[in-house]
């Protein structure tokens, strides 16, 4: 069972789904990869919904599972694009649990994809601007803006660090990537 409701500034999507016994764990409770499908697929609903194209994931944030979801909760997932480039939309995603029979709601998580456009021939596409017409939009576009920020330096050391490992590992003997391990292992004790 699914409800979608749509903003009129066509860049908001709300969809509500009813957490059913095929969507469990071994818990008993809502499985999280469950709950990553239904994240991708609101947040492709509202950005092929804005840009009226076809769009695709590019990547997806820092998912935390605060709290467990359990079978028979309504979860209603509120998503917005956020930020628009060239052919790229970050797309928020926030996810509340309510119980039917309390109706006590909870904010289990929160997350940002970035997805693209892409046209008939899978190419990326470009977006409309986004129309920032309150301050909470233009607040999530800020934050937005530093996010991407933020991804871009992340993505920028990542690629060094395994540049700088990938060109030391092969130059290493087993032995001494045995030390490394070890020196590693030794500092990880969290």
């Amino acid at each position: 069972m699914t409800k979608q409701h749509y903003d009129e500034r066509n860049n908001t999507v709300e969809m509500t789904v009813l957490i059913t016994p095929d969507m469990a764990n071994f818990s008993g409770n809502m499985h999280g990869g469950s709950l990553l499908k239904l994240i991708d697929q609101v947040a492709y609903t509202c950005a092929a919904r804005y840009c009226g194209k076809y769009a695709v994931t590019l990547s997806v944030d820092h998912v935390q599972f605060k709290e467990a979801i359990k079978i028979g909760e309504l979860v209603t997932l509120l998503a917005s694009v956020n930020h628009v480039g060239n052919t790229s939309m970050e797309v928020g995603v926030k996810i509340v649990a309510e119980d039917i029979q309390t109706n006590t709601q909870r904010h289990t998580n929160s997350c940002y994809l970035t997805m693209v456009a892409v046209d008939e021939n899978g190419k990326p596409s470009k977006v409309p601007p986004l129309k920032l017409v309150d301050s909470t939009q233009k607040a999530r576009f800020i934050a937005a803006k530093l996010r991407k920020e933020l991804r871009a330096r992340h993505n920028e050391h990542l690629s060094a660090l395994h540049s700088k490992w990938k060109d030391k590992i092969e130059n290493l003997t087993s032995e001494q990537i045995d030390a490394e391990f070890d020196k590693y292992m030794n500092t990880d004790k969290s």
